[in-house]
C-alpha cells in the first residue's frame, strides 16, 4: 500500500461521514491531515479520534464554513502559513437542502458548497499545491451522476426540489472540474473527480420527504428504513475508497481530468458534462461569483 508519509492533505467536510473516513484512511497511510469543519468542538473531537485510532499525531482541525467565501480565504491563509505546501486537496464538503436558501454572499447554499467552494478553494491553494510538487485535487461527486444541467436554474432560481437540485449541483461540480482540468494544462498538479457511491450520512438522514422529487415521495418511508441497512456502517468506509486511492496511489500521480467510480475505476464523463457550452457557462458563473481570474 502507498505511503503518504511527509505529505499534507486537506479534506473539507471531514468531521463526519465519507470525509472523515477519507481522512482516517489517509492518516493511516501516514499523511499529515487537516480536517475542515464548521463546528469547532466537533472538528477537534474528530481530529482527536483520528489521532487516537490511527496512531498518527499529524491530524489537526481548522474551522471554516465552505459556503462563505470569507471563510474560504481565511482557510487558505491558514494553510499557506504552514511550511511544506499542500500535496492533496480533497473537496469533499457537500450540502443538500430541503428548501432553497441563500448564503451570506447571496449564493444558493448547495451551489455555494458543492460547486463554488471547490472552485474558489482550488484557485486559492494552487500555489501551495505547486510548491509541494505533484499536487493533487480530488473533487467528490454525489447524487446520481447523470441527467441534464439546466443552466437557467443552476441556483434553483426557477424551481427547487432538494435531492434533484442537489444532484444538479454535483453534475455542475463535475462540469466545473472538467473545465478546470482543461485549463490547468501544466504538469505537476492534477484534478480528478471521484464518485463515492451511496452511504447513509448525516446529510441524507436529515432530509425530509419534501426534499425528494414528487414521484419518489411515496417510497421515502421505505427508503429511510432500508438506507441504514444497505448504506450505513461499512458502506461509509467503502465510499471513501476512490478518494483515498486518487489521493495516494503513485500510479495515478499523472492522471488528470478523469472521472472515477466508487470502485476507483475510470468511467466516461456524463453527457451533460461533456458538453463544452455547459462547461464553459458553469466556469464563467463560478468565476463571476468567486471573483477570481481565469
Amino acid at each position: 500500500m502507498a505511503t503518504m508519509s511527509g505529505k499534507r492533505v486537506l479534506v473539507t467536510g471531514s468531521t463526519g461521514g465519507i470525509g472523515k473516513e477519507t481522512a482516517r484512511g489517509l492518516a493511516r497511510l501516514g499523511a499529515d491531515v487537516i480536517l475542515v469543519g464548521r463546528n469547532a468542538d466537533r472538528a477537534e473531537a474528530a481530529a482527536a479520534e483520528l489521532r487516537r485510532d490511527t496512531g498518527n499525531p499529524g491530524v489537526e482541525a481548522l474551522i471554516a464554513d465552505v459556503t462563505r467565501q470569507d471563510d474560504l480565504r481565511r482557510l487558505a491563509e491558514q494553510v499557506r502559513a504552514r511550511d511544506g505546501g499542500l500535496h492533496v486537496l480533497i473537496n469533499n464538503a457537500g450540502v443538500a437542502k430541503q428548501h432553497r436558501e441563500l448564503t451570506a454572499d447571496g449564493v444558493e447554499t448547495a451551489f455555494a458548497a458543492n460547486v463554488l467552494a471547490p472552485f474558489v478553494l482550488t484557485h486559492l491553494l494552487l500555489p501551495e499545491l505547486r510548491r509541494a510538487g505533484r499536487g493533487r485535487v480530488v473533487n467528490i461527486a454525489g447524487g446520481v451522476p447523470r441527467g441534464r444541467i439546466d443552466l437557467d436554474n443552476l441556483q434553483g432560481e426557477k424551481s427547487y426540489v432538494g435531492l434533484a437540485s442537489y444532484n444538479q449541483t454535483k453534475l455542475a461540480l463535475m462540469a466545473m472540474s472538467y473545465a478546470f482540468a482543461e485549463r490547468l494544462a501544466e504538469p505537476g498538479v492534477t484534478i480528478n473527480v471521484a464518485y463515492p457511491g451511496h452511504a447513509y450520512t448525516s446529510m441524507n438522514q436529515n432530509l425530509t420527504t419534501s426534499a425528494y422529487p414528487l414521484v419518489a415521495r411515496p417510497l421515502v418511508p421505505l427508503l429511510k428504513l432500508l438506507m441504514p441497512v444497505l448504506y450505513g456502517g461499512a458502506a461509509v468506509g467503502r465510499a471513501s475508497v476512490s478518494s483515498i486511492r486518487l489521493a495516494s496511489d503513485p500510479g495515478l500521480a499523472d492522471v488528470h481530468g478523469v472521472y472515477f467510480t466508487s470502485k476507483a475505476r475510470r468511467a466516461p464523463w456524463p453527457a451533460s458534462v461533456r458538453d463544452r457550452h455547459t462547461r464553459d457557462a458553469i466556469w464563467a458563473r463560478c468565476r463571476e461569483l468567486g471573483q477570481l481570474g481565469d
